[in-house]
Parts: structure tokens; C-alpha cells; sequence
């Protein structure tokens, strides 16, 4: 995972950085904790300037996030509901934790996506009440964006703080992130096998 992220990065510069990060928030196979700090190092290094790297990579999270919103503001929270109830085993969410979370949105609003947005393992999927609650959508990209960049600055500033110790990485951080996305497949599995239908 590691040498494939800095390949991308190596080869296509901000423009990896950029697609890394949209597709990380669509589909989260490759976290950006492995992302933007591969990319700060880089920027270490002076392959990159840090400032655009954090702009490129918040920009990139948060139009990536626009595919929940959509999907939540298309769907709505009933039919959200009813699906947890026939299919909510594979996703792993029941229905009261749908309605829970479209609570929480309703009392903490934009402040809950700006916040989410720096969250991980929630990141992208907080964009979905947004959505639900049918946010309006340039208020929903402020609030996004913001914490899309706030997210993107601390994980560009830490690669760039590790810099000195680059030969270091590659040691730990192949395991560290099989043993994360390991950890993932077992946390998907346990809610999988426990999940009960509760309305």
C-alpha cells in the first residue's frame, strides 16, 4: 500500500495527491492518514510545495465527499431506513442508528459536517445526513470544505515535520497499515455477525 501510494505521488505529483483524495472519500480503500502524509515527505523534500499540497488534497476530499451528499439528499431518511432494514447487515448500520445520527445532524448542523470532515473512519460518510437533511448544497461546500482543509493541513504538516526520518517510514508503515485495514475487515466482520434489524 505504501509503495503504491509513493509511486502515484512520485509520478503524477498534485494531481495523485488530488485523485487519492477524491477517491479516498468514495471509496475508502486507501486512507488519506497514509495519503497526505506520503505527500508532505514529498513536499519535504522539495518535489512540492506543502501549501498547495494541503489546498489540493482538502479540494480533492471535499468534491469526493459530494457523491454521499448526493446519495443522501437522492435517497432521503425513510428510504434510508427501510434499506438498513432489508440491508443493513451488509452496510452495517441499523435503522436507529440512521435516525440517531439524522438527530444529531438536525441539532449540530453544519458544525457536524465541518467536524466530521477530520474524524476518520466517518469522514466521507458524514456528508450523507448532510444530504438526508437536505442541507443546502453551498452552505454544506463551505462547511465541507473547511474542515476537508483543516484535515488536509495536519496530515501535510506531520509528513512534513517526519521528513528527516523519510528512510524510516517505509518500515513501519507498510505493516502499520495492513494491520489498520486488517483491523477494518474485523470490525466490519463482528458488526456484520451482530447486526440485529432494531427500528
Amino acid at each position: 500500500m505504501f509503495t503504491l501510494v509513493s509511486n502515484l505521488i512520485a509520478k503524477a505529483g498534485l494531481g495523485g495527491v488530488f485523485l487519492l483524495m477524491v477517491l479516498e472519500n468514495v471509496v475508502p480503500a486507501i486512507p488519506s492518514e497514509l495519503i497526505l502524509p506520503m505527500a508532505g515527505f514529498d513536499a519535504a523534500r522539495g518535489q512540492m510545495d506543502p501549501v498547495l499540497v494541503a489546498l489540493v488534497g482538502g479540494i480533492g476530499s471535499a468534491l469526493g465527499g459530494i457523491v454521499w451528499y448526493v446519495v443522501g439528499r437522492c435517497v432521503g431518511l425513510e428510504r434510508m431506513v427501510r434499506l438498513a432494514g432489508r440491508m443493513g447487515r451488509w452496510a452495517a448500520v441499523t435503522p436507529a442508528e440512521l435516525r440517531r445520527a439524522d438527530r444529531w445532524f438536525d441539532r449540530w448542523g453544519a458544525l457536524v459536517v465541518a467536524v466530521g470532515r477530520c474524524l476518520p473512519g466517518i469522514r466521507g460518510y458524514i456528508c450523507i445526513p448532510a444530504g438526508i437533511a437536505r442541507m443546502p448544497f453551498a452552505r454544506f461546500m463551505v462547511w465541507s470544505t473547511a474542515g476537508a482543509l483543516a484535515w488536509s493541513a495536519l496530515l501535510v504538516s506531520a509528513g512534513v515535520s517526519l521528513n528527516r526520518h523519510y528512510e524510516k517510514v517505509e518500515q513501519w508503515m507498510n505493516p502499520a497499515t495492513e494491520v489498520v485495514l486488517g483491523l477494518c475487515v474485523v470490525v466490519y466482520v463482528v458488526r456484520v455477525a451482530t447486526w440485529r434489524p432494531a427500528a
